[in-house]
């Protein structure tokens, strides 16, 4: 049985359960709110955590009551990582306060009482991570060449300032690795809930999926980390920023932190997708 107070459970449910929809949770469907506890090997839909209730709402009451600190704080902690990266081009500064005062319960929790809130932009660009052996990753040889030469011309448009080069030719390799990654991982990519369906709800070819969904579907398959989703938005629509007229009712404006930022997540993606990433 978790140590959440009433007081907790009232700051996290204003995070969590939308108020519109008082028996939702973020924007699960039952079929995502099922594998996103299968993976913690909860069977939430069963008979277990509905003593409130069924919907998911009171079905995450019964499962914080019933499961240990150390368990409730894991899941908690991840559901709040994709409620920041879901949310972060949008507006959501009102929640920070109450963000934070989540993290902080959940830090409780799981009794490290000097782990800092989710990873902030600064804490992500101190990071070190290296360009791997590009050869370690899930693409043919060939392409492998051709994605060293563009990681080599993005350092170049680094440091010569041509910050929306940088956007481009980050989001050109990280989407042309992601695709070789799902050709050579088909089921996993196919099964996966975010992958995007067509009308009929068949799963698109691959061809066809963009930036943003490649990376959405990877982190479920946990090839990426969150933080590549919550920092990569720059990245995910690099394509609209392409077309001048897109960019001018944007107002998007490259500089040289949204260039480096785009960089670091692309050198994460890299190393998590050869496998040197713990």
């Amino acid at each position: 049985m978790s140590s959440l107070t009433d007081i907790d459970k009232r700051y996290l449910e204003k995070i969590l359960v939308p108020a519109e929809k008082p028996g939702f949770v973020l924007d699960f469907t039952d079929a995502t709110f099922g594998e996103f506890f299968k993976r913690h090997k909860i069977n939430i839909h069963g008979q277990k955590y509905q003593t409130y209730g069924t919907s998911k709402a009171k079905k995450l009451r019964a499962f914080w009551e019933q499961e240990s600190n150390q368990l409730v704080s894991k899941v908690l902690t991840e559901m709040l990582d994709s409620y920041e990266a879901n949310c972060e081009l949008n507006d959501h500064q009102k929640n920070d306060k109450i963000l934070k005062k989540s993290r902080e319960i959940i830090s409780r929790l799981s009794g490290n009482k000097n782990s800092s809130a989710a990873p902030t932009e600064s804490s992500f660009l101190d990071q070190e991570f290296t360009i791997p052996n590009l050869h370690k990753l899930p693409i043919e040889p060939q392409v492998a060449i051709i994605i060293k030469a563009r990681v080599d011309e993005a350092r170049l448009a680094l440091r010569a300032k041509a910050y929306l080069s940088v956007i481009f030719l980050c989001g050109s390799v990280l989407e042309g690795v992601l695709l070789g990654t799902a050709q050579n991982n088909p089921a996993k990519f196919n099964k996966a809930h975010a992958s995007p369906k067509d009308k009929n709800g068949l799963v698109r070819q691959f061809q066809c999926w963009n930036l943003a969904q490649f990376i959405d579907v990877a982190c479920e398959i946990e090839l990426l980390k969150l933080d590549v989703k919550k920092f990569g938005h720059g990245l995910r629509d690099f394509r609209n920023y392409i077309h001048p007229y897109q960019q001018m009712v944007s107002g998007f404006t490259p500089d040289e932190h949204t260039a480096k930022v785009c960089f670091q997540v692309l050198k994460a993606a890299l190393a998590s997708l050869a496998g040197e990433r713990k």
